[in-house]
């Protein structure tokens, strides 16, 4: 193994867990989301997956964490930064990148990699075909990362990275607090460090007290076939509303703000789940006639494809 890559590893392991929901919460959302795919949509997700995966859809849900490193480019798909302490998105104002270049954002990828998956499974000579496995990936780890209320944070403050506080007794920042922290500070707590338990507790609840959501949770106007764009709102408005609220830089988050904002954590989860079968069962439809380039777009704007290199 040559030097760079023992170097690519090294600094990978020193991250902190800051790029997105943490591994728990995006296997949780995929296995979740494998639950309630139709059974085109669950013979198609198993035909697109790598050998390694096993037919498991949550066993590559980090695989765009994992890659970020080696593709850089993707870095600014995994977020959306809005103005600080307005508390709403707007697609055309928002999904850019640093330098300005237009739909590469978190929602932007979402029409993107929909789009590609559209085409290749529509258009056997399309020349996406080759992607198709890279674009479920990374579409199944984006719908989980818009759902994160501070993946679409404020600028000012790099979606709260740039908050310093106290989880507890450990120094961190707000936004690793929302990404992994509370997670497992929940698996400790209640499901005595069992992920399976969490995932069926809010598996429970989607088909019990959140029946009704989760009916909505799983639509999308004007037959569209993905709409990041409400989810993004959701994002902020909650974390204007939860994430922000009483956390400022210094400040020692305990059981009050844990307890107080665990219940979003989960809710988020269960949607991001429930959104992204949906999504996928509308991408691979028995039905593709209904479906068309058209039903990707929301409001009139352009899901440019985002190369991958």
């Amino acid at each position: 193994m040559g030097m760079l890559t023992y170097t690519a590893i090294y600094f990978l392991l020193l991250l902190p867990s800051v790029f997105s929901w943490g591994k728990e919460g995006h296997f949780a959302i995929c296995k979740i989301a494998q639950g309630f795919l139709t059974k085109d949509a669950l013979t198609a997700v198993k035909a697109l997956l790598p050998e390694y995966a096993d037919g498991d859809l949550a066993a590559v849900c980090s695989w765009a964490d994992e890659v970020r490193f080696h593709m850089r480019w993707s870095s600014p798909l995994h977020y959306v930064d809005t103005p600080d302490f307005r508390c709403n998105y707007k697609y055309c104002r928002d999904c850019h990148d640093s330098v300005g270049r237009k739909d590469r954002c978190v929602t932007g990828a979402i029409y993107n990699y929909t789009e590609q998956l559209l085409l290749g499974v529509h258009d056997l000579d399309s020349k996406m075909n080759n992607n198709l496995t890279e674009a479920l990936m990374f579409l199944s780890h984006f719908v989980g990362d818009v759902h994160q209320p501070l993946h679409v944070g404020f600028l000012g403050d790099e979606g709260g990275n740039t908050i310093t506080v106290r989880w507890y007794r450990r120094k961190t920042n707000l936004h690793h607090v929302w990404d992994t922290m509370m997670i497992e500070s929940s698996l400790k707590t209640f499901y005595n460090s069992d992920l399976s338990s969490l995932i069926q507790s809010i598996q429970s609840n989607i088909t019990g007290i959140w029946l009704t959501d989760s009916l909505s949770w799983r639509n999308c106007t004007a037959d569209q076939v993905a709409c990041p764009d409400p989810y993004a709102s959701e994002s902020i408005e909650l974390a204007c509303k939860f994430a922000y609220r009483n956390a400022t830089p210094g400040t020692t988050l305990g059981d009050e703000y844990f307890l107080s904002r665990l219940p979003v954590v989960e809710k988020r989860l269960a949607q991001a789940g429930v959104r992204l079968a949906a999504t996928l069962n509308r991408i691979f439809t028995s039905k593709p006639s209904n479906l068309t380039r058209l039903n990707v777009h929301n409001g009139g704007h352009s899901s440019n494809n985002i190369e991958i290199v």
